[in-house]
């Protein structure tokens, strides 16, 4: 495997010299997708090397922690850890594995968004302090004692969140659902809790959420949703019904 170097304006590519054309269209993705996060974060990072996977091990190897979260996960959520970041880095698996390890349509949509979701987690982790790059042992405890927060974010900013639908429909026949979403739940429903959000207060609600450096869980959900940890869970439960309930005529064709 020969790696080299694809450039935009704000973003070094990293890849198989074959992979040349998909490397250029996930730049050409983030650049679009860094443009609209300008418009809502107070802050976003430099130039980012985006490093383009090519085996699931390989990113492992590169980025543990996401071997880690991979492990902590349930059999629904965890092929949606497929990309990570460190400070000015997003790590990725290539656009060919991520469409081979999706279960259908919509989840090959959403797996497409891992550099998307990736770069997003960065920039929260440039605007709150409690969530910095994972370049030290505290932030990556903190990351995963609060795994909804950073990963919440992440995913609904991608856009991953209503391509979800079949795995969100699976997950609810499984049981329990823990609100906010722990590590085992967060890389499949924490997004969900941000959409919840943007529908009942607006994107800005959701990039305080994200940024503000809140003490508690319980702070962060109160004053976001203006009412009870146990009333937005409530509604939070209802929301993921919706959710995994198709439009009519529309069948939830993806295995998960």
């Amino acid at each position: 495997m020969s790696w080299i170097e694809t450039a935009s304006l704000s973003f070094t590519a990293r890849h198989d010299s074959a992979q040349a054309d998909e490397a250029a269209a996930v730049l050409e993705d983030l650049e679009g997708h860094r443009n609209r996060l300008e418009e809502l974060f107070p802050r976003l990072p430099g130039n980012v090397t985006v490093i383009l996977h090519d085996s699931p091990l390989q990113l492992w190897l590169a980025h543990p922690m996401l071997l880690l979260s991979r492990r902590l996960a349930g059999r629904t959520a965890r092929r949606y850890v497929a990309a990570g970041y460190r400070a000015d880095e997003v790590h990725t698996l290539s656009a060919p594995v991520l469409r081979e390890l999706a279960a259908g349509p919509d989840s090959e949509r959403a797996m497409l968004l891992s550099p998307r979701r990736a770069y997003t987690a960065l920039v929260v982790g440039v605007n709150n302090p409690l969530l910095p790059p994972p370049g030290r042992p505290g932030a990556a405890m903190r990351a995963l004692r609060h795994p909804w927060l950073g990963q919440g974010a992440a995913q609904h900013f991608a856009g991953q969140v209503p391509l979800l639908r079949a795995a969100i429909a699976m997950r609810l026949r499984q049981g329990r659902l823990p609100f906010p979403p722990g590590p085992r739940d967060a890389p499949l429903l924490a997004g969900s809790v941000f959409d919840l959000l943007a529908r009942e207060r607006g994107e800005r609600a959701c990039v305080r959420l994200a940024t503000h450096p809140y003490g508690s869980t319980r702070d962060a959900v109160t004053d976001s949703f203006e009412r009870s940890v146990a009333d937005t869970a409530h509604a939070w439960r209802a929301h993921l019904e919706r959710l995994a309930t198709p439009e009519p005529g529309v069948a939830l064709a993806d295995a998960v």
